[in-house]
This record gives C-alpha cells, structure tokens and sequence, in this order.
C-alpha cells in the first residue's frame, strides 16, 4: 500500500488524506494495523487491557504506522495538514472538485459521503480496496456499528424486542443495504440487494472474514480512554501523528492512560 502511495505521490497527488482532527480516525488506523500484525489472540487481549499496551507487538505497530505518518511525501498537507483535517474533510480532500489526495481510509461509510456529498458514481470514479496485510499477517478486518437498546419499563419492552428481532433479520437487513450506508454480517442477507457493485464486494468480504472479523477496539473500551475528544487514546495518537519519532513512549502513555480509564 505504501509503495502505491508512492507511485501515486509522485504523479504529484498525495496518496493520502488523512483525517487528524478526527481522533477516532487513528485509532481506526491502530487497529487494523494492530489486528494484522499482532493477530486476533492479541487483539482482544488488548481490547480487554489483558495486555498493557507498553507490549512489543503495540510498540512494533506504532513503529509500523509511524513510516506512514512521517513521510510527508504520502500524507496531504503532511502532518499538520492532517492534523487540521476531520473526516469530511478528509474525504473531500480525495472525491471533492478540487482533489488533493488519491486515497482515504476509513469505513465503507465513506462511499455514501462521496456519492450524496460530491456526487461520485461508487465503481466508476470511486472504488476500494481492503486493508493489506502487515508483513506475515492475514489481512485485517475490523468492524464497527451502533447498539440498540430497549428500555424496560415494563409496558413496551416485549414489543421493542420483537422490533429487535425483526430488524436481526435478513428480511430487514436486505432493506437497510438497498437504502444504502449499511453491511450487515448476517450470512443469509442476499448480496443483490445491495445498491452497487462496490457495497456488494465489501459485504461479501466482511462475511467471507467469518471468525475472523473484530469489532472495533477503541469502541470497546471505557470512553475516557476510547471515545472522548481531546483525551486518551485519541489525543495520544493525535500527539503521534504529529511526532511519531518514539513509540515507545507513546506506548507507555496509551498504557498511563488505559489503566486509570480501565480502573475507574
């Protein structure tokens, strides 16, 4: 991936755009690196602080991303560039009308931003590809979503989980994929119904990975290290991308700042 970024890169297009602002977005980046390279055992370990993030396999990561965030032949704007770019704007940056980077990397939601944003026909002038493998790993596939919940107060709860499992359903799914902005894993959903060729290729990969698909890491643990602006993991790996010269001291403050979140 990174040598195609190159080759793109030296068209005079940055390869990529990155959305620094954003700081969910590089723990996006973390993970599938991290899934890869480390292997699924490590990752829910992680995800669970049964592993301290001061271990070789999260340093040996943040090295690996690190080659990608340092060279300012790669990213648009290079590292401060990011570092003012959210996700929008990151995807703009690459389908907008005045393109500034050949590729952006996030979730398969990036295609319904590019099609109702900025009018980009998915397949024809948007496409995708997975995730590669990092060195000897199997190629990574971390999955996200929202949680439903149903109240119980004692009135509507067994109508809202017959509504939950309704909507479980691949009967209910096949209308979510054909509205669009959504996968789901359920093995029994039929590929048609999804709206294009490229959505129908990223469900049927998601499917494909079976046992090995992981939900996301940071969506995993306590908000104050996985989900709060300006704090934790999303704040420490803001501070990487801006000088990714020392993982492992960025490690050591993941692992700081883990272990209060996880006791608290």
């Amino acid at each position: 991936m990174l040598k195609a970024g190159r080759t793109v890169s030296d068209s005079g297009l940055a390869a990529f755009s990155v959305a620094g602002q954003d700081g969910w977005t590089l723990t996006d980046w973390f993970e599938n690196v991290y899934l890869s390279q480390a292997g699924p055992e490590k990752y829910d370990a992680l995800a669970a602080h049964e592993l301290k993030w001061t271990d070789a396999s999260v340093v040996e990561a943040l090295t690996t991303l690190g080659k990608l965030f340092k060279d300012k032949q790669l990213i648009a704007g290079g590292q401060k560039g990011a570092l003012t770019t959210d996700f929008p704007g990151s995807v703009e940056k690459v389908f907008g009308p005045e393109p500034e980077a050949g590729m952006v990397y996030e979730g398969d939601f990036v295609a319904g931003v590019a099609k109702d944003q900025f009018g980009r026909k998915i397949g024809e002038d948007a496409n995708f590809f997975p995730f590669p493998a990092v060195g000897d790993g199997e190629a990574p596939v971390v999955s996200g979503g929202d949680a439903a919940v149903v109240l119980k107060d004692g009135k509507n709860t067994e109508a809202g989980m017959a509504l939950l499992e309704y909507l479980a359903t691949p009967e209910a799914a096949e209308v979510w994929a054909e509205a669009g902005g959504f996968l789901s894993p359920n093995k029994k959903v039929d590929p048609a119904s999804y709206g294009d060729d490229v959505t129908r290729a990223t469900a049927e990969s998601l499917v494909e990975a079976g046992d090995a698909v992981r939900f996301d890491m940071s969506d995993q643990a306590p908000a104050a290290f996985g989900g709060t602006k300006g704090a934790g993991e999303w704040a420490i790996l803001q501070d990487f991308l801006r000088d990714p010269s020392d993982p492992k001291a960025t490690a050591a403050k993941l692992e700081a700042a883990a272990a209060k979140a996880y006791k608290d």
